[in-house]
């Protein structure tokens, strides 16, 4: 794995607690700032996570990588649903085609923020202990 240099490294740790923070935040009240720290936090972290590549010829690895990837999609579509769910730009559009189209916005946006982050933490944590691992056997 390609190491990050002082900087990179030290944004990428600024970037994992301003999602910490920002979820923090979020969940006990302040959701205005919230989803913006938390949106500001997953940008540095996806960003310097995907700076981070693997040139070598391990197929464990490469694959691993790729599903870390899925996993960044899925902190980046939990920052977007947090910030839909703070300020509902969406949902005039989905009222105004009338009750089904409410109950859709209900089922499929709101609150599901929870359930991305979930998914998005579970790849982190599988890849990034997996990786260290196939890396240790080298």
């Amino acid at each position: 794995m390609k190491k990050l240099n002082k900087w990179q490294n030290v944004l990428f740790v600024i970037g994992a607690c301003l999602m910490v923070a920002g979820v923090g935040m979020y969940v006990f009240g302040t959701s205005d700032a919230a989803c913006w720290v938390f949106a500001a936090g997953v940008a540095a972290f996806c960003s310097m996570q995907s700076l981070q590549t693997y040139d070598g010829g391990n197929l464990t690895i490469r694959r691993l990588r790729r599903i870390m990837l899925v996993g960044e999609v899925f902190f980046v579509l939990s920052a977007l649903l947090i910030i839909e769910n703070t300020y509902h730009w969406l949902y005039p559009y989905f009222v105004r085609n009338g009750i089904e189209w409410a109950n859709a916005y209900i089922q499929y946006i709101y609150n599901n923020w929870v359930v991305t982050l979930l998914v998005a933490s579970i790849i982190e944590l599988y890849t990034t202990h997996r990786i260290s691992r196939e890396l240790g056997k080298v």
